[in-house]
């Protein structure tokens, strides 16, 4: 028979698979000794059987609880809901990837109207037992029985304006007898049933609902997020309750054992006294800083920052611990690994390597690489900022630059940011159903919560800007808007977000670059050291080809030169040069293009110096580069002194029911060869100039789009090497030169081996070669790729993150061919997958000599190749 639950000493720290995070964490430190309430786990596999067993708990699942709830009362000496000294549980979820804020819990369950009475006899505390007591049968009503908790809180705030107090700790005990009343008959309105008197009944229905929250609506979208799978399934862990309600020797709080913002080596974290957990991270309360309860209680101060210490060398990495004080006594709920900025992130890496905890290779594979992009985008210009009207000030909870409309609700974010606007989300404090604005907004900002609550938390795992705990503002989401001592702003007014000082600012800011330095070039070195695969950017011009090179870009692998026809000074010369009715015509107009294009790449190789640049040769249909607007047609024929009618003719002869699969790439080389040939006599023309101005030696490299046939690149390269070599002639010079192709056609991964005897470089282009090889547009697949997703038939964007079992074996097969027959052949990828980091492993794996990305992901990419380098040598 299978064994679906453990006890807290039957675990260990290796067991997260099982146990899931929170419930391997709670065994290990019970094994090593630390103060940690008694409980058991529910196992991950319990949860799949839930879900396969039509969300039914099995009778022998249950009998196996109730041996454990026995197991806790022997080793506790309570009775469980028992009207003398009750034993009460919390009831949680423990993912194996942890999941903050996005399932729930459910505190002090076990108490009925009789237990009540014996805790509160117990404890000689009466207002902490009916205090305990409101507080489950809000969070039961809410988790288990989803009634909405605003009914709860609207009772707790109207008994407190009767009572005039401001604080839930004002409330007296006949107080909260009162409310214990009014929150049983929301109970019994909304399901028509009496409140749960049985504890067992209780237990197994809260542990249903922490088995629901796996798939409820925002687990499901975080786990979308960071790419965690669905069938992992949660564990649930009941441990029996310590309280921190129990007046002003009791407290709770949440602590990490570095700044997760920062990574500076000191705790932070804050707390409440004589509260539970739930008020710390839900920001009811504004908590104290974690350096108050130095003040307050320091010898269990120093106890806890013992205990931080431990574990962090225990486990080798920041740690984030819940904790609870009951009359002066510490106990300790939870830890984790914490969940942190990258500069955090980075920066106790590296301390964690320097401190000798752990290697370098362990610091690379601790930071995720496509949460570098927190730090390559772009800061608050530090001038502006000055005469900028600063609106109030807040806790700097997640750090970043951040502009946008503010608006309150999470579905108007979303339809924002679908209009193409960026948003600022303001909430009074964010809840777990935000999840979904959050995700698309620019920066959070709250007026209630602290460092600790659910939106610093999640903004900080997010790399989201945010500021928390606003008091100085007032948020009214009923009427939508901001309210500071002098200013009202409404909805869709900008505000900006500086996440770092916590400042919130009227209106739009400008943003700065920013610069690889400190721990982060330390780090990005050790990158270096361990990476095989080459890291090259898409880049067409001289800005974005620095961008790269300050980014750690070893050359370009991408120079789409068509972005150069569209600039406004140039597209009248294309357009002339398209509407010539005659090769003479044609290459007259070349003729000034030509000198524009030299132009344009001098200046990129003046950036790359002698690294690497790859020119791909025109690629888009001819009619892209004409208007398809009546009154621009109109305006168009009479620029260049045309008959109206035969433009429209013109026009209308280059459209084409499918232009990707139309006259473009190689095939305009082949209709009309002078095009090429003028892009191939400027390439050199630029590479000897600045071979000459800067003293260097450059090798162009040459790249013919969309070629699916050998005796099809044979003509366009003839036609360029003739055109090359008559260049050279006349200028009397020579200079080195390849010429390679892109793999972009289906037909040309499987012909490699032939096409390879021709080509000196191949260039994987994976947006069209996924494209033709799923028969998709990419332009049109948007309308029903998120159905493929939703409903499991796809399990991600095969645009996003590269196809490996279909296209990935055509990237294979083809590689191989392609060296089979030139073992000198270069091979890279200059698909939008080559800053994807599952791509990258994959590459890594098949010999590929380098990726080529955007540049604000090519730091993405050099530590995915890091990673890829140590996990394939593992």
């Amino acid at each position: 028979m299978s064994k679906f639950v453990y006890n807290f000493d039957e675990g260990n720290k290796d067991m997260r698979a099982l146990l899931g995070g929170k419930g391997a964490n709670l065994a290990e430190m019970t094994n090593i000794g630390l103060n940690v309430p008694f409980g058991f786990t529910i196992t991950t596999e319990a949860c799949n059987n839930f879900y396969k067993n039509d969300e039914k708990i099995s009778e022998s699942l249950i009998e196996e609880i109730k041996t454990h709830i026995k197991d806790c009362e022997s080793k506790l000496q309570k009775s469980f809901s028992s009207t003398e000294n009750p034993l009460l549980f919390s009831v949680r979820s423990g993912a194996v990837i942890s999941m903050p804020g996005m399932m729930d819990t459910i505190l002090n369950l076990g108490l009925n109207d009789k237990s009540v009475i014996g805790l509160a006899n117990s404890t000689n505390n009466e207002r902490f037992a009916f205090d305990s007591y409101r507080r489950f049968i809000q969070m039961f009503s809410d988790v288990a029985m989803e009634i909405p908790k605003i009914y709860f809180e609207n009772e707790l705030d109207r008994i407190k304006e009767e009572k005039n107090v401001k604080m839930d700790t004002e409330l007296t005990a006949e107080d909260l007898k009162i409310l214990v009343e009014k929150f049983k008959k929301i109970f019994k309105q909304e399901t028509g049933k009496e409140f749960p008197q049985d504890p067992i009944e209780q237990l197994i229905i809260a542990i249903k609902a922490v088995f629901k929250s796996w798939m409820n609506p925002r687990a499901i979208v975080y786990r979308k997020l960071n790419g965690i799978d669905d069938s992992l399934g949660t564990a649930v862990n009941v441990q029996a309750m310590v309280f921190g309600n129990m007046g002003n020797t009791s407290g709770t709080g949440v602590a990490f054992s570095r700044n997760p913002s920062t990574g500076e080596n000191k705790l932070f974290g804050e707390f409440l006294m004589n509260a539970q957990g739930e008020d710390v991270v839900a920001g009811i309360r504004t908590p104290e800083s974690i350096e108050k309860l130095k003040e307050i209680m320091p010898e269990v101060y120093d106890e806890f920052l013992r205990i931080a210490k431990t574990l962090e060398k225990h486990y080798k990495d920041m740690q984030d611990l819940e904790f609870t004080i009951e009359k002066g006594k510490l106990y300790l709920l939870q830890t984790r690994n914490g969940k942190r900025t990258t500069d955090a992130a980075i920066n106790v890496a590296v301390d964690l390597v320097n401190e000798g905890l752990i290697s370098k290779e362990e610091a690379i594979l601790r930071v995720e690489p496509k949460s570098l992009d927190q730090l390559l985008h772009p800061i608050f210009n530090a001038e502006m900022m000055k005469n900028t009207p600063i609106l109030a000030r807040g806790l700097a909870a997640s750090p970043g630059a951040a502009s946008g409309k503010v608006y309150f609700h999470s579905k108007d974010i979303v339809d924002a940011v679908k209009s193409g606007e960026k948003v600022i989300l303001v909430r009074q404090e964010t809840s777990p159903e935000d999840i979904e604005g959050m995700v698309e907004a620019e920066g959070i900002l709250t007026a209630r919560g602290g460092m600790t609550s659910h939106a610093a938390v999640v903004a900080r795992g997010m790399g989201k800007c945010c500021i928390a705990g606003a008091s100085e503002i007032k948020v009214d989401e009923i009427e939508r808007v901001i309210k500071t001592q002098n200013e009202v702003i409404k909805e869709g007014d900008v505000i900006s977000l500086d996440g770092t000082t916590g400042i919130i600012y009227k209106g739009e800011i400008e943003k700065l670059n920013p610069k690889l330095t400190g721990n982060f070039k330390i780090f990005m070195d050790w990158v270096n050291e361990i990476k095989i695969l080459g890291v090259r950017a898409n880049a067409d011009n001289p800005r974005d080809a620095k961008q790269a090179v300050e980014f750690g870009a070893e050359g370009i692998g991408l120079c789409r030169t068509e972005h150069m026809f569209f600039d406004k000074d140039r597209i009248p010369v294309v357009r002339q040069m398209i509407l010539s009715e005659n090769t003479e015509q044609r290459v007259e107009a070349l003729e000034k293009i030509r000198p524009m294009q030299e132009k344009d790449f001098y200046d990129i190789y003046s950036v790359l110096k002698e690294k690497s640049v790859t020119i791909r040769l025109l690629d888009p249909p001819l009619h892209e580069f004409l208007p398809y607007e009546d009154e621009d047609i109109k305006n168009l024929a009479k620029e260049m002194n045309i008959d109206e009618s035969h433009l429209r003719d013109v026009i209308t002869d280059l459209e084409e029911v499918n232009p990707m699969l139309g006259h473009r790439g190689c095939r305009l080389a082949v209709t009309y060869p002078e095009i090429y040939r003028m892009q191939a006599k400027a390439i050199i023309n630029a590479a000897i100039k600045a071979q000459k101005d800067l003293n260097i030696s450059i090798t162009p490299e040459i790249m013919i789009p969309l070629v699916g046939e050998l005796e099809e690149l044979k003509y366009v390269k003839r036609e360029i090497v003739e055109e090359i070599e008559m260049t050279l002639k006349e200028l009397n010079e020579n200079i080195k030169y390849k010429i390679g192709t892109m793999i972009e056609i289906p037909r040309a991964a499987l012909l490699a081996d032939e096409i390879a005897t021709e080509a000196e470089f191949f260039s994987y282009g994976t947006n069209d070669l996924t494209q033709m090889t799923f028969g998709f547009s990419r332009d049109d697949a948007g309308k029903f790729l998120n159905e493929y997703e939703n409903k499991k038939i796809f399990d991600f964007n095969p645009f996003a993150k590269l196809d490996q079992k279909g296209v990935g074996k055509l990237v294979k097969m083809s590689f191989k061919l392609g060296r089979e027959t030139n073992p000198h052949l270069h091979v890279g990828i200059c698909g939008e997958h080559g800053g994807d980091p599952d791509t990258i492993e994959f590459l890594n794996s098949v010999g590929i000599d380098y990726v080529s990305c955007s540049p604000f992901r090519v730091p993405i990419a050099r530590l995915a190749a890091a990673q890829a380098k140590i996990k394939q040598s593992k």
